[in-house]
């Protein structure tokens, strides 16, 4: 279980298409565990495929108060409610880096499990943010794009000069 090397923004691959799990294997199984600890190591909340350059449609999520952490393969957003909530949002490939966007405020997940069965969740607040924020990313939309142009400008400008700050003391 090895800890990967995280893309950073704006990597083009966290913008390139994520093919489909399908039904999930040993080496499904391994990247998940993987994922986990580059997850852990970064330290985040959530990561998917994509954000390791692994091109699968494949996230773990581990957040406070959860028993065990959750992988899902090839989920897809079945529902969303009209209601809309705003949560702080950053991203394990642009670390340092957040702001408030604003999405639904509950959502039904559909999803397979690492066993390859068909599953349905329901999640609300920050869970919800959560799963759509890495859904998005297996759909090719990083979460800046959520922000409003001014909003975006500030969090690329403040992530240039943390990459600066980064890069001199290397």
């Amino acid at each position: 279980m090895p800890v990967r090397p995280i893309l950073r923004w704006p990597d083009p691959l966290l913008s390139a298409p994520a093919a489909p799990v399908g039904e999930p294997d040993a080496e499904t199984r391994a990247l998940a565990d993987d994922l986990l600890e580059t997850m852990r190591a970064a330290p985040g909340v959530g990561i998917t495929g994509p954000h390791v350059g692994a091109m699968r449609r494949i996230a773990v999520l581990e957040l406070p108060g959860d028993a065990a952490p959750r992988v899902y393969c090839d989920p897809k957003v079945v529902w969303a409610s009209d209601e809309t909530a705003r949560a702080t949002e950053g991203s394990v490939s642009m670390p340092g880096i957040t702001d408030e966007v604003e999405r639904p405020a509950s959502v039904r997940v559909a999803y397979r499990d690492l066993d390859g069965a068909a599953r349905e969740e329901a999640a609300e607040g920050f869970r919800a943010a959560c799963l759509q924020h890495e859904i998005d990313q297996l759909d090719r939309i990083f979460w800046l794009r959520r922000l409003g142009r001014v909003r975006r400008e500030r969090a690329v400008k403040r992530w240039e000069k943390v990459r600066r700050g980064r890069a001199a003391t290397s």
